[in-house]
């Protein structure tokens, strides 16, 4: 994942004297709240389908089909298709683990942290 560095993500965070996990996950991801809420609910809920999930979250299934989306391009979640015994298929989706999430968050921290000593180490000697 590429580091965003823009500064008003990580501005909120540092102004928040207790941030919880969804507030930090937030922030270093840069989801929205309903998308953080729904990797929430796939930690509870593993293995659930977007139908399952839009009940759950109280949303539609096409916005639930975008979070799980987003939540799958940021690699906090997976999926995997389970063929139906009356023929067809259903996508079955699972949080990625909290310990893998809290690695990538440190990582992605870690990137965006190095893109700013870059910009540092350019500022003109004088």
């Amino acid at each position: 994942m590429e580091p965003d560095p823009d500064p008003s993500r990580f501005r909120d965070l540092m102004l928040d004297s207790e941030p919880g996990f969804e507030e930090v996950l937030r922030c270093v991801f840069g989801v929205q709240n309903h998308e953080a809420r729904l990797y929430i609910e796939l930690l509870d809920a593993p293995d659930s389908t977007v139908a399952e999930l839009a009940d759950e979250v109280d949303r539609d299934r096409s916005n639930v089909n975008r979070a799980l989306s987003t939540l799958l391009d940021k690699e906090l979640a997976s999926r995997r298709r389970r063929l139906l015994d009356s023929g067809g298929h259903v996508y079955q989706y699972r949080a990625t683990p909290p310990e893998d999430a809290r690695e990538l968050m440190h990582e992605t921290l870690d990137e965006w942290a190095a893109y700013v000593h870059e910009r540092i180490d350019e500022f003109p000697d004088e």
